[in-house]
């Protein structure tokens, strides 16, 4: 009798380079999420060039603060564009055939995080150099010229994309953890753009103490070209704004983990 002798595979065993390259073949086929990448840009670029040709000298503005003055709008798209990347996939049911492929959950949440950030980083930076690039010649005769090789003009340029990258991250953290795209955009919107308003109605003092500390608030601070009184530094701020992140995706990764999809 003859028998066949079947030779050994070896086991597969998915990587995190595989993880993370599967993710990013999500991302790149999805028409909504190059659109709202491409909003985000269109939102610096136009709105650093309107102010820069509607800013006039006095108005307490520089040509960096005018450059960016799209960049809150910028952050809730790109906020929505996070949230799309993750909770997208509860509401479509993708997420149960993605956890099956990836059965320790966290690489996923890691993966959708650094394309969404770092995606976000280069486009948004590149927004930002265009627009203070291109708006600089419209700028009104007493607006300070400035160049990119001024002191803490790269600085904030960059930092508006490092801002902007983290907000991102944010929206993919809000996503998981919510798993409501509409409920996400709410809390991000809510947290980005209301609270600090809200911060008026506390007294003086204590709205003075607290403002700094608000998510957005502490973030934009690596953009702004001059600290001001009352204000964190640029990279102080950052990291405070970075800690806001990092525990958003520790909860959203600890729910991953320990919560049925």
């Amino acid at each position: 009798m003859t028998t066949f002798s079947v030779p050994n595979r070896p086991a597969y065993r998915l990587t995190a380079r595989g993880v993370l390259a599967g993710e990013w073949t999500k991302f790149a086929t999805l028409r909504s999420t190059w659109i709202t990448t491409g909003v985000s840009a269109v939102l610096v670029i136009a709105f650093g060039l309107i102010a820069a040709m509607v800013g006039r000298a006095g108005m307490g503005s520089d040509a960096v603060s005018l450059a960016l003055s799209g960049t809150t709008l910028a952050a809730l798209a790109v906020g929505v564009l996070g949230v799309l990347l993750s909770a997208g996939e509860y509401s479509t049911g993708m997420i149960r055939a993605t956890l099956t492929a990836v059965p320790a959950r966290t690489p996923v949440l890691w993966s959708k995080a650094l394309i969404a950030g770092g995606t976000t980083v280069v486009v948004m930076t590149v927004a930002a150099v265009l627009a203070f690039t291109i708006g600089s010649p419209l700028l009104d005769s007493g607006v300070a010229t400035l160049g990119v090789g001024d002191a803490g003009v790269l600085r904030a340029l960059v930092g508006a994309g490092l801002y902007l990258g983290l907000v991102a991250v944010l929206g993919v953290a809000l996503g998981v953890l919510l798993r409501s795209s509409a409920g996400s955009i709410a809390v991000l919107a809510g947290g980005l753009l209301i609270l600090p308003g809200l911060m008026m109605l506390l007294p003086g003092s204590l709205a003075e103490t607290v403002s700094p500390y608000l998510p957005s608030n502490a973030g934009s601070a690596v953009m702004a070209l001059h600290t001001s009184d009352g204000s964190l530094g640029p990279w102080a701020g950052l990291a405070v704004f970075t800690a806001y992140v990092t525990a958003a995706l520790v909860a959203a990764a600890y729910r991953l983990k320990k919560a049925d999809a």
